[in-house]
């Protein structure tokens, strides 16, 4: 009787503490969702009830903002955001793609300078972009690739961050011997890297792809170093252009809306790559 006693307090004790871990997830998922919740109000809202405070019920302005903000002349938040999906996207494949290969040649391979290598990629991670601005833009400068897409898009191959991620995936999820076996079955390493390893890493792939175009898309230091003609600016720019004119003489309902803009993108790659993310973690915990 002790013993079923023991056994039922422990019960209750665990599900008391996983309906309050319950209860703080739905709290913190709550906090988190305000102000995005408050982004799409204020988004469907004239400037002059903006003005007057806070509403938790929806405008009906959403179509005039929308309109405001495609027809806006002096503010390019379309093309803005063409540019941005531009530099984003080919940043996310070029980054992702050469950071894996970089990754599998370090851990398929054994050749002498292999740990040299390795600790040369990290150390390039604790240098700074802003240390290397001034020669980067001078080197720009000396190849006419001022005010192009190409310096925001080509150097995104070299990706430290990206790389110390997929050689630690492969390392915990990829063994060397699928390699061999690949190998042995006579395909090539090019071959056994895209039709072998690459299918492999979705869930690595897909979480440095949220992470790459989340960070190429907001990215504004080096864009506002490099471009300069109004139709080639990047989304962060023109919101940064947004914030520092005068707010009293600006429609708040065409800034929320454009803010808004600004988040839909990164929204929906969310959407599209997060059930590779869920697939992983579900296979980790199977495999475990």
């Amino acid at each position: 009787m002790n013993m079923k006693k023991q056994e039922n307090s422990r019960s209750l004790s665990l599900d008391i503490k996983r309906i309050l871990c319950y209860i703080v997830l739905v709290i913190l998922s709550v906090a988190c969702l305000i102000p995005f919740y408050m982004l799409f109000v204020n988004a469907t809202r004239a400037h002059v009830d903006i003005q007057r405070g806070f509403s938790v019920i929806p405008g009906k302005f959403l179509i005039t903002n929308i309109s405001n903000v495609l027809n806006n002349s002096t503010i390019l938040i379309v093309r803005g955001m063409i540019n941005s999906l531009i530099i984003s996207s080919l940043t996310v494949i070029l980054s992702v793609y050469f950071s894996a290969m970089t990754a599998y040649a370090i851990h398929a391979y054994e050749f002498k300078l292999k740990n040299f290598v390795f600790n040369f990629i990290l150390l390039i991670m604790t240098i700074p972009a802003q240390v290397s601005a001034l020669g980067f833009i001078k080197e720009m400068n000396m190849m006419n690739l001022k005010d192009t897409f190409i310096p925001l898009i080509i150097p995104a191959i070299a990706a430290p961050a990206c790389f110390f991620f997929m050689k630690q995936y492969m390392e915990s999820s990829i063994p060397l011997e699928i390699v061999e076996a690949a190998r042995i079955d006579g395909s090539n390493e090019f071959h056994t890297f895209n039709w072998v390893i690459m299918p492999m890493m979705k869930p690595a792939l897909a979480v440095q792809a949220i992470f790459g175009f989340v960070a190429s898309w907001n990215n504004y230091f080096t864009p506002a170093l490099i471009l300069t003609s109004a139709e080639k600016k990047t989304l962060p720019l023109w919101i940064a252009y947004i914030r520092s004119a005068d707010f009293t003489k600006f429609d708040m309902g065409q800034l929320y809306m454009m803010i808004a803009f600004s988040i839909f993108p990164v929204i929906i790659i969310y959407l599209i790559l997060s059930k590779f993310i869920v697939q992983g973690v579900t296979l980790g915990g199977v495999k475990g």
